[in-house]
């Protein structure tokens, strides 16, 4: 049983786990589980486990253009069935994955806004609720999500903590690191790890906190 990586959220570097990734092979296998992976320099923080409602799916299926439109996926069910925290663990407040429940939301469009990746048990906005208020992981506030098509450059923003900041009574959106737009409205904030997406066919269990990972890995 093995563990394939998809994709290492982190700001620069050369390796998988230094530096943005993505596996265009893995991106094409179908997977029945996944896992979403917070980590410290390669070693393993936090982890949390889901299975997919529907088997068989490669990533590029579910985040692919023709599920983008109306996107709003609830992509996992019955929660994570594993979920391992080391216990010198530190932002777990309003960490995107690991302070909130719930299932998977992939391409959560709502209004002329974007996230790629929520909780269910976080803030999912109305369709045609343009309050700049889902967050996650991989999000725009001015895009057309239907299509993946940016507009301008101002709102863009890798990882958004959980809070509530609706758009016209907030405007101090917290996230993690400086990698997004200039819009005015978004604050660069600590780091809390790297995220890491692996997925499998058959494991639906990941190493626990402590481990060193790799973009292989087997249990």
């Amino acid at each position: 049983k093995q563990w394939y990586q998809r994709r290492v959220a982190i700001t620069a570097g050369e390796k998988a786990l230094e530096a943005d990734f993505l596996s265009a092979e893995v991106w094409e296998e179908p997977a029945n589980h996944i896992a979403i992976v917070r980590h410290q320099d390669g070693i393993v923080d936090a982890v949390k486990v889901w299975q997919f409602k529907y088997w068989g799916k490669s990533l590029l299926h579910r985040f692919g253009r023709k599920k983008m439109n109306p996107g709003r996926q609830i992509v996992t069910e019955g929660g994570p069935i594993q979920e391992s925290i080391a216990e010198d663990a530190e932002n777990l407040d309003d960490d995107p994955i690991f302070s909130v429940g719930g299932d998977l939301a992939f391409n959560w469009a709502y209004g002329n806004n974007g996230c790629r990746i929520a909780l269910t048990e976080g803030h999912l906005s109305g369709a045609n609720e343009n309050d700049d208020n889902t967050h996650g992981l991989g999000n725009d506030y001015r895009c057309n999500p239907l299509d993946n098509t940016r507009i301008g450059s101002l709102w863009p923003h890798d990882v958004s903590n959980i809070q509530d900041c609706p758009l016209g009574s907030c405007n101090h959106v917290r996230l993690q690191g400086t990698d997004h737009g200039s819009g005015s409205s978004l604050m660069s904030g600590p780091v809390y790890g790297s995220y890491a997406i692996y997925v499998s066919m058959d494991a639906h269990k990941f190493p626990e906190p402590g481990q060193q990972l790799a973009q292989e890995i087997k249990v």
